[in-house]
Order: structure tokens, then sequence, then C-alpha cells
């Protein structure tokens, strides 16, 4: 298992942990080590719509506040800009999503990530006296409120907040189950119902609670009493725990936030981006409607990938039913990238109401010729030719791998080219990929019409 301390977020951080926290997290949090990993699939079943996407593990464990019936969409600021941000970027961003359409196709969190706040809190202290007196005599960074930093949110929160509601969107804000954040500001481990009263009376939409200088607890004891902060203020907040998928959040988080990272972060890169995606693919079945797996933000438009990655990027995290968390400079985009973001049949793959994860179904014998899949509403079915190659292929998709009987008839409609493409299918159909390519299709029984959709 890893420890936080190695995680990228923390490359160059090294810093005392001030004995105060550790003296309370023994006493407050004992500690359980355990790890489990998801049941394999048997190879041998009968290969079925249910059996292929199966969603046996959803249901029983929503946390049932009422939001994320589809997977939240909108921006994150640490992809591109991680520690430079300040209020005037928020709310250019805000502005750029409603002047590119971007917001109306359902993007509409602003979230800001790390650093927003000042090193230390202020001096408010509303603790038990006995952490209090802990708190004053090793470290006075635990004192207080948590402040936004002056320089670069001069306005305060609550005011961008206004500001951002006031164009019809969403703000988001970062915290960390930790005693500091990733970027060492002031962490809210123990501080739980101190800091959702504050993000509340900012009018904060959205909360990402990362995994950084956790002590060593047990994330399944860490993350619930900030739900139970965040409940208890009364106003709805998105709870997005960042939990890096190192205690197999899949198997818990349901009970306990709307969405939950099930890897390490992402980063600018194939390689990344293809090891992220299969890493989240095998928690298909604990996804739905009131909480989804998140491989992490997109990023589309941040220069380190060609045109066809991005696509195959922003292709996979729809059928997925990821977060659509945009990671780039909205207010620069190219035209390639608004193209791939605002693909409106893919962003609906998305948010289909059905709310099925699609998963990886296929992989020929080359290895990288991949097809994945799921089923949408209407009795649809999307899939994509992934080409995780280097040279082009031919991919083709067999009714057996979806779980469809060989009979059905379907038509196919080509979610890139915007346009049917075939009718009358059975058994399978294939398509020509570019290398590192990804085509993406709706197939839709023959007797099933639009209208029905």
């Amino acid at each position: 298992m890893e420890h936080w301390s190695n995680h990228p977020r923390m490359a160059k951080i090294h810093l005392f942990i001030p004995l105060f926290a550790l003296v309370h997290a023994a006493i407050l949090y004992p500690t359980v080590a355990a790890r489990v990993v998801p049941v394999p699939a048997n190879d041998n079943q009968e290969q079925t719509l249910s059996s292929i996407f199966d969603i046996s593990k959803y249901g029983t464990l929503q946390i049932n506040n009422g939001l994320a019936q589809t997977p939240q969409m909108g921006w994150n600021s640490w992809n591109f800009f991680a520690c430079d941000i300040n209020e005037t970027v928020i709310k250019e961003t805000a502005d750029a999503l409603i002047s590119t359409g971007l917001a109306e196709m359902g993007y509409i969190y602003v979230n800001i990530d790390d650093c927003w706040s000042t090193l230390r809190r202020d001096s408010k202290v509303s603790l038990d006296s006995v952490t209090f007196n802990l708190v004053l005599f090793f470290s006075d960074v635990h004192l207080g409120q948590l402040v936004p930093d002056p320089e670069t949110f001069p306005s305060g929160i609550r005011a961008l907040a206004d500001y951002v509601h006031g164009k019809g969107l969403k703000l988001g804000i970062y915290s960390d189950a930790g005693d500091f954040t990733c970027q060492v500001r002031p962490g809210s481990l123990f501080h739980e119902n101190d800091d959702a009263e504050i993000f509340a009376s900012w009018e904060v939409d959205y909360l990402k609670f990362d995994n950084c200088f956790n002590l060593g607890i047990d994330p399944k004891k860490r993350y619930p009493p900030m739900r139970e902060a965040l409940n208890a203020t009364g106003r709805t907040i998105f709870y997005s725990l960042c939990e890096w998928g190192v205690d197999d959040p899949a198997l818990w988080a349901g009970k306990v936030g709307n969405s939950w990272r099930t890897t390490d972060d992402i980063n600018d890169t194939w390689a990344s981006m293809t090891t992220v995606a299969d890493l989240n693919n095998k928690w298909a079945a604990y996804a739905g409607p009131g909480g989804w797996n998140d491989p992490d933000m997109l990023e589309v438009g941040n220069g380190g990938m060609t045109y066809p990655e991005y696509r195959a990027h922003f292709s996979i995290w729809a059928l997925m039913k990821a977060p659509l968390l945009i990671g780039c400079d909205v207010r620069n985009m190219t035209a390639e990238t608004y193209n791939i973001l605002t693909n409106e049949e893919i962003i609906a793959v998305n948010q289909d109401k059905l709310g099925v994860q699609g998963r990886k179904v296929q992989v020929a014998g080359d290895g990288c010729s991949e097809v994945w899949a799921g089923p949408l509403s209407g009795n649809r079915l999307t899939v994509a030719l992934w080409n995780r190659c280097s040279k082009a292929k031919t991919i083709k998709a067999v009714w057996d791998a979806l779980g469809l009987e060989s009979s059905t008839s379907v038509s196919v409609r080509d979610l890139w080219k915007h346009q049917d493409v075939l009718q009358d299918v059975v058994a399978s159909f294939s398509a020509q990929v570019d290398a590192h390519g990804c085509e993406m299709y709706i197939l839709t029984p023959q007797n099933v019409s639009r209208s029905d959709i």
C-alpha cells in the first residue's frame, strides 16, 4: 500500500507532523489495517447483459442526499493551474463556462482545488478543552477557522460563491481528510464540524476531500465524520472523496459520499490515462445514481496528448460514467479541445438516466484492440472501439461480448460523425480505428424507434 507521503502531490514537501495530532489520532481513531480485493469474474458464466454489465453491488450503499443522480460535470483548477490560482481566475472561468456554452451542456461546477487558504487557521477556537490544550501546547497552526488567502482571494469565498451563483453555476472547494492538505495548508481532520459549517456559511456546493497527511488513520474512519458534518449544516453539498483508491473505496464509500476516487492522480500522458481507465474499470459494478467511481479529472486540452488520444480519453470517461470535470484553461481552448468537450451525443451517454457504468468487454489477441460497452436507457447500448495499439487497426465488436443474441438486428450511430452509419446489423460490426484512437457508437435495436428513447 502506497504511503501518502509518496503521493505525487507531496513531491518536495517534507514536514514534521505535530505530536499532538498523533496523540489525538491514537485516542480517537484506532486504526484497522485491512484491504479487500474484488471477487474475480467467472469467465465461464453465460454472456448476458445482466452478467456482463453487473450492477449487483450497487443500490445498498447510497448516501441518498439527492445529489449525483448523474455524474457531476464542471471544471477543476488543479490540472492546469495547480497552486497558481486566485479569485480572478475563478471568476473568468465561470464567465468562460457561460460564454462558450459549456455550462448549458452541463458543466456547472466551478471547483477550487488546493492553495485557496492561508497557511494557518485564524484565532477563533471552538475545540473541546482537551483538544484545545493539546493544540495550544504543540502548534498554533491548528487553531480556529480556515481563512481564504487575502492576497489571492481578497474578497473571500462567500463573495466568490455569490458571483458564481449569479451565473447560474455552483462553487466547489477543497480540503483534506488529514492534518494538512497536499500543499500544506490546514487540513480538516478533527475540524470537520467547524469546516463544514464555514463551507455552508460561504454557500459552497461541492467539497473535494483529499488524502494527504492522513496520519495512517483508516480512511473508513476519517471520511465519514465530514459526511455527518456536512449533513448537519442543512446545506446540500456534493461530497467528493479523493482517497486515491488506496483502500478500495468503491467497496465502502457509497455509504459516505457522492463520488470516490478509484485511482491515483492522473497526469497529461497517454500512459497515465490508459492506466487510470483500467484501474477504474474493475469497480464498474459499484457505481450508479447517487454515487460514482472517479478516475480523476479530464486532461483534455492541456497539451500532453494528441487529438485522437484526447478524444479517446473523453469517450472512455463518458462511457464509464466518470465525472466530467474539465482540467484545462477554458478561457483559452483550441477548436479541437472545444469540439471534444462539447460533443453533446457523448455527454448524453455519460448523463444517461439508466446510470450503468460501461466497461471493457472484449480484447483482441493483439492485446491492444479493445471493445468497451455499456447499456443505456431505451434498450440501447453504447460501444467504444478503442485502439491502444501503435498503428491503425480494424476492431470488431461481436454480439456475444455485448450480451446480445446473435440474431439481434440493430442500427449503428457514430457519435463522433453524428450520423447513422449502419442499419440492420446482426452478429457483429467492425470499423477501422486510428492508432490510439477511439470510435464511439450507439446500437439501437431495430424494433426501438427514436421516439421510444
